[in-house]
């Protein structure tokens, strides 16, 4: 098989959101600019529900990429057809579907995904989320081989990344995906270069990362403060973390576990306020937790004093769930 040069090289990449066009970019950057983009297909999105394309067809496009793949089924041999036509010599994959090995299978040299976990930890759709979550100080990236079971194969390359006591899991996010840009690029080259040295996973040591659900984001008052800020900064900004207040949702999206403890402050039950002023504060199963930034059903997001101001909750008061 004839390796391809850095410039020849016939790449096709693989995305949809936001998370996947600085490596799109990346590449794009670095002279290895894919000959064609595969995304979903464009949809009504937004109030006013006009129809829009994603983030990384915009950024295809803005770039000068013709070739556009947009199916509405992965599976459907159709699309494995077109992949095929392309004649790709990697596939790279950065936030798409889980493609059958039909499609992935296509690529000369190889078809990788970028995976937010340092792999084998956190396999799934959520694996930011979990990670703060679950009160990681660590987490990273990891490019591996694509297989038909979903976030097992060879690993190519990992980066770690750093998770603040009180980052959310946007902030995460955010600097991840320029992280993983990085990655993307330099997992290019090596095959390029070829040939990849790879480390298999040890399935020991992996852990789930499955979707979000709404009961995931429900706060129990009677756990310990430091699981529910982790709970609450690995929902931020979305889907958001919610208790109740005065029989409406209040979704919580930031809080920080308070330096000291007031003498005063009396908790009779797990989810009550214990202090307005000058902190919005409440006690949970285990400690005490300060509300930074909230949001009352219907209003905007605002942070705590403003939320003070207009709701005035009391000392005494209970933040009690919610059947939403």
């Amino acid at each position: 098989m004839v390796q391809p040069t850095h410039g020849s090289a016939r790449i096709l990449f693989m995305g949809t959101p936001q998370f996947a066009v600085p490596s799109l970019m990346a590449l794009a950057e670095a002279g290895l600019k894919p000959v064609a983009v595969a995304t979903a297909p464009d949809r009504k999105r937004g109030r006013g529900q006009k129809t829009s394309a994603t983030a990384v067809k915009e950024a295809a496009l803005s770039l000068g990429i013709d070739t556009i793949l947009q199916p509405e089924d992965v599976k459907d041999p159709v699309f494995a057809d077109e992949v095929r036509m392309l004649a790709p010599d990697i596939i790279v994959v950065v936030a798409f579907r889980i493609l059958p090995e039909a499609v992935f299978g296509a690529a000369r040299l190889g078809a990788f995904n970028l995976h937010g976990s340092l792999l084998p930890a956190y396999r799934g759709a959520a694996p930011i989320n979990r990670a703060i979550m679950a009160g990681e100080m660590e987490t990273g990236v990891t490019t591996f081989f694509l297989k038909q079971k979903v976030d097992t194969g060879n690993i190519i390359m990992k980066r770690s990344l750093p998770i603040g006591p009180n980052e959310t899991a946007g902030e995460v996010h955010d600097r991840m995906m320029v992280l993983g840009a990085h990655v993307v690029v330099d997992t290019v080259r090596r095959m390029l270069d070829g040939p990849v040295m790879t480390q298999e996973q040890d399935d020991a040591l992996a852990s789930p990362a499955p979707k979000i659900f709404r009961d995931d984001c429900r706060v129990d008052w009677s756990r310990p403060a430091k699981a529910i800020h982790d709970q609450i900064r690995g929902l931020s900004p979305a889907p958001g973390a919610f208790s109740g207040f005065n029989g409406m949702q209040l979704k919580l999206y930031r809080a920080h576990l308070p330096t000291s403890i007031a003498s005063s402050w009396d908790c009779a039950q797990p989810g009550t306020i214990v202090e307005v002023e000058p902190e919005l504060v409440v006690c949970t199963g285990k400690g005490f937790l300060v509300l930074d930034e909230v949001q009352m059903a219907g209003r905007n997001r605002t942070n705590a004093r403003d939320f003070v101001n207009g709701h005035q909750p009391r000392k005494g008061q209970l933040l009690r769930e919610v059947s939403v």
